[in-house]
């Protein structure tokens, strides 16, 4: 038959069945066991090679590698994980990813899996309708794994027969025979196919199925799994290009850990398939003695050999460098300060979005940022009423200034990245939690545009030569100290998880400050009364004690938003 264009889409189309396939059973696993999950990652990574053997567990369990980065990430910016930590997580998940490669030459080519498709659909289909959240992700990582092989079936229906293309043999057949030069080309054609297809798991089904046709020898198939490493990693780096440095720093660790294996297996690359061919006897016999099915079709079995043994091979060699990787990173991909921390996003990594609730995670930390932000306009507010200075009253007005700005796009920032997440299939729980951060912002972003007032109002009160009384500045400190109170409440409970809020505390303190606000204001109105005020004097602490409790009620308002009660 002849290749053409028709038979190119039907190659296309059956490469995106199989990807949305995996991307449906990941999808449906993590949000299944999400929660877990992120237990695992928490609890398993105190050492570096209880972080491989957890990159290892969960990618096993959601057959992405890039997913498993991604969880990283966030718990990374989270503060869960340091940046060596996850490195030796990240190496746990190349060795995870392999898994898929066994799938594919196990059960793929050996048994007629996809006849059992439509009966595995059956059972996920009806769980997609429960109201239990946790079954229906179940379900949808059973549809997943149905379709996966559904569409590997497909890829090696529309792989061209090398019988009846010739021609395609020969073209392979050009560049297998140039050494060194041979392995660098086939190296590059496996970055680009992992580039092209945005996936190492659909590069190798692939390479799997083209060895599995006898289009390419264990040699090539070799040199392009390789390139597939490398390939994966770029994907990666190039979505971190919009995240924050957390995830460029993750990215480029994960880059420089496959690179450098690349590298060596190259170098050794004639002696490493020698291994590889060793390793295969025993490998061999104890395939065949559990089922003799197995051993049918040795090259691809060969090659998930090769990819297994060169990634545990690669994490062994490397795992002891893991300290020097982190600092490498450091220097590669340096913080720009402050002016970093502060005017990006810091923790929501806008390149590379995941499941509802993982990505909560980010969201959570970058409105836990914003509430500490708040704390110090309160704080440099207060400082402006006591200080004389010129040049510190200019610094001051300018940072408060600064982080009103701020505040603006981080409740921009933040409410655009929860609307994205909204768009994803969530849990009743995560859907709440949304509702609430998205309240959060909006009063954390008004308590920012209060404190910029107030900082006008004293601001004019100095150009104007306006002067309060020693009990009127007395007054307004300790409101800005019982603010604070109210404030470090808040941040402490924006930390925590909702179930472990108890806003009786902030209750108390927000009331305290309402107390004092209006036993002052009675005060002040006797006071303008007696005459003992002027006006201007007057009007402007009359301002600054009910902006203060303005931004009081909208920390509590806060609280109420972190246990769901918007």
């Amino acid at each position: 038959m002849t290749f053409g264009f028709i038979e190119t889409l039907t190659l296309i189309g059956a490469l995106g069945f199989f990807i949305y396939g995996m991307k449906i059973m990941s999808e449906g696993i993590q949000k299944a066991a999400g929660s877990s999950l992120r237990r695992i990652l928490s609890v398993m990574t105190s050492t570096r090679f209880l972080g491989v053997g957890t990159g290892f567990l969960i990618t096993c369990l959601i057959q992405s590698s890039s997913a498993t980065t991604v969880m990283v990430v966030s718990f990374v910016n989270a503060g869960l994980l340091s940046l060596t930590e996850s490195i030796g997580v990240i190496m746990g998940a190349n060795i995870g990813t392999t898994l898929t490669g066994w799938l594919v030459s196990l059960f793929g080519f050996k048994f007629k899996i996809a006849s059992f498709s439509l009966p595995i659909l059956a059972i996920g289909f009806p769980m997609i309708f429960s109201n239990r959240d946790k079954l229906k992700s179940w379900g949808e990582f059973i549809i997943g794994f149905a379709l996966l092989f559904m569409g590997l079936d497909a890829l090696k229906q529309a792989v061209p027969d090398i019988k009846s293309n010739p021609s395609a043999v020969a073209f392979i057949a050009d560049f297998a025979d140039m050494g060194v030069l041979s392995t660098l080309i086939f190296v590059l054609i496996g970055t680009l196919l992992t580039v092209v297809v945005q996936s190492s798991s659909a590069a190798m089904a692939i390479t799997l199925v083209l060895c599995n046709q006898g289009v390419i020898s264990l040699e090539i198939a070799a040199a392009i799994v390789l390139g597939e490493n490398i390939g994966t990693t770029i994907t990666a780096n190039v979505a971190a290009l919009v995240a924050n440095i957390h995830a460029k720093r993750a990215a480029v660790a994960h880059l420089i850990f496959n690179l450098f294996g690349v590298i060596w297996v190259v170098i050794l690359f004639k002696p490493f398939l020698d291994l590889i061919e060793i390793l295969w006897v025993p490998f061999h016999n104890l395939l065949k003695s559990i089922n003799p099915e197995f051993v049918n079709g040795e090259t691809e079995m060969q090659l998930s050999l090769f990819h297994t043994i060169f990634n545990i091979t690669n994490s062994l060699l490397l795992i002891w460098f893991v300290n020097l990787i982190a600092k490498i990173v450091v220097k590669l991909v340096p913080s720009k300060g402050d002016a970093d921390e502060l005017y990006q996003l810091e923790y929501i990594s806008s390149g590379i979005m995941s499941t509802p609730e993982i990505a909560l995670l980010e969201a959570k930390k970058e409105v836990l940022k914003f509430g500490n932000l708040i704390k110090k306009m309160n704080k440099n507010v207060k400082l402006l009423l006591t200080e004389q200075d010129k040049k510190k009253v200019k610094y001051l007005l300018e940072k408060v200034k600064s982080h009103e700005d701020i505040t603006d796009n981080l409740e921009a920032g933040v409410a655009d990245y929860l609307a994205k997440i909204s768009e994803s299939e969530m849990s009743n729980a995560s859907s709440i939690r949304v509702r609430g951060m998205l309240s959060i912002v909006g009063d954390l972003e008004r308590m920012g545009d209060i404190y910029y007032q107030m900082s006008k109002a004293i601001e004019r009160k100095i150009s104007e030569k306006i002067w309060f009384t020693p009990e009127q500045r007395q007054n307004l400190l300790k409101m800005f100290d019982l603010l604070d109170l109210c404030l470090t409440t808040m941040v402490e409970n924006l930390a925590k998880e909702s179930g472990e809020v108890e806003i009786n505390d902030a209750l108390d303190k927000e009331r305290e400050l309402n107390s004092f606000r209006k036993k002052i204001r009675k005060e002040h109105f006797k006071n303008v009364e007696k005459g003992e005020y002027n006006f201007r004097s007057a009007n402007v602490y009359s301002d600054l004690f009910n902006s203060i409790e303005k931004v009081g009620d909208h920390a509590i308002n806060v609280t109420e938003g972190i246990i769901g009660e918007v």
